[in-house]
């Protein structure tokens, strides 16, 4: 479904991700793991179409999203739901999750539809649909930020960092939910620093450290891999 091969981006003269391989099939949860500044972030970047890839190619099916926009990558059913959030603070959580649909937006039926399984998926953003999304807290706003690239029908979801920063209680139902995404059949490319959660929840993963792929492998074996768990983990 997605493929990379030899894929460098760079800001000027820095190169933030050099020479990067990597698959991710149908129905798989892949877990990209790596250090602040590793390149996980701009690897999302360069495939939702936000950062030029300077050379390599990345292949989305038939697809060369190298030359596509970020509207079309989005059309085509890969979705990116960014680190940090990056929410309408001031908009309500409805208005946040409609956004999200915004390429679909002639499909009226199939919009609703969506926002129904948000609803669903998230009990508590159906309560608070009124609210401004920036009084909600961490938690809540990460939901909003989850529902809103599922608005856009992802088949692939790019999750960055979704854990970052909330309570150790919320961050296990944080992962609860991204399994029972995955289940329900979407796609999941997710990069964390929460190398144990994400791990016991993967099919695969792969760890990048200065804009290289360093390792790659079956999530269980890179579970008890003593170098992942000295970097990653912790005894």
């Amino acid at each position: 479904m997605l493929k990379l091969e030899g894929v460098t981006v760079g800001y000027d003269a820095f190169l933030a991700l050099q020479g990067v391989d990597m698959h991710v099939h149908e129905g798989e949860l892949v877990v990209l793991l790596g250090a602040n500044g590793a390149g996980k972030s701009s690897l999302f970047h360069a495939l939702s179409g936000l950062l030029r890839i300077r050379s390599g190619q990345a292949r989305w099916g038939e697809l060369d999203l190298a030359h596509l926009r970020a509207p079309q990558i989005v059309a085509h059913g890969l979705v990116h739901c960014p680190e940090g959030r990056k929410l309408f603070g001031q908009l309500s959580v409805l208005k946040n999750l409609q956004l999200g649909a915004y390429v679909h937006r002639r499909e009226k039926a199939g919009v609703r539809e969506r926002l129904d399984q948000v609803f669903a998926l998230f009990p508590d953003l159906a309560e608070k649909r009124d609210k401004p999304a920036g009084s909600l807290s961490g938690g809540q706003q990460q939901m909003v930020a989850i529902g809103r690239a599922l608005m856009g029908q992802p088949k692939l979801l790019l999750l960055d960092e979704p854990s970052l920063g909330l309570a150790p209680l919320v961050v296990k139902q944080m992962f609860e939910v991204i399994q029972a995404i995955n289940k329900a059949g979407t796609t999941v490319l997710l990069a964390e620093q929460n190398a144990h959660a994400a791990l016991r929840i993967a099919n695969r993963a792969y760890v990048i450290e200065q804009g290289r792929v360093v390792m790659e492998g079956n999530a269980t074996a890179l579970l008890h891999d003593e170098s992942i768990r000295k970097a990653y983990i912790g005894t």
